[in-house]
């Protein structure tokens, strides 16, 4: 079982940076590809940015690709999300999710675990 906790969402200016967390209560957080999804109000979830074990590949959403960097920190269970250049579009709570696989996907059927999510709305 894995629980994880996403934490640095709020209320920013467009043009402003903020960088989200995901802690992982797992002891083999390594085994896992990462991903980062959002949900804005009235639309479907849709796939952010994905990770895999080792933090070497990485993919990405075309509307972020560019002003976003997944990352993680292994010896602490954590995945990030640094946002650049926030749009309100950007607007949407965003879900952290672990994969038990090698290869980081963007298909949300294939994670196993998902956080509560934080929120982030960005202003015009």
């Amino acid at each position: 079982q894995v629980q994880l906790v996403e934490s640095g969402g709020g209320l920013v200016q467009a043009g402003d940076s903020l960088r989200l967390s995901c802690a992982a209560s797992v002891r083999t957080f390594g085994n896992y590809a990462m991903g980062w999804f959002r949900q804005a109000p009235g639309k479907e979830r849709e796939f952010v940015a994905a990770i895999n074990w080792s933090g070497d590949e990485a993919y990405y959403q075309d509307s972020v690709n560019g002003r976003s960097t997944i990352s993680r920190d292994n010896a602490k269970n954590t995945v990030y999300l640094q946002m650049n250049s926030l749009k309100p579009e950007d607007t949407a709570v965003y879900y952290c999710a672990a994969d038990h696989a090698v290869v980081p996907v963007s298909a949300d059927h294939e994670y196993d675990y998902w956080g509560n999510g934080t929120r982030l709305t960005v202003s015009s």
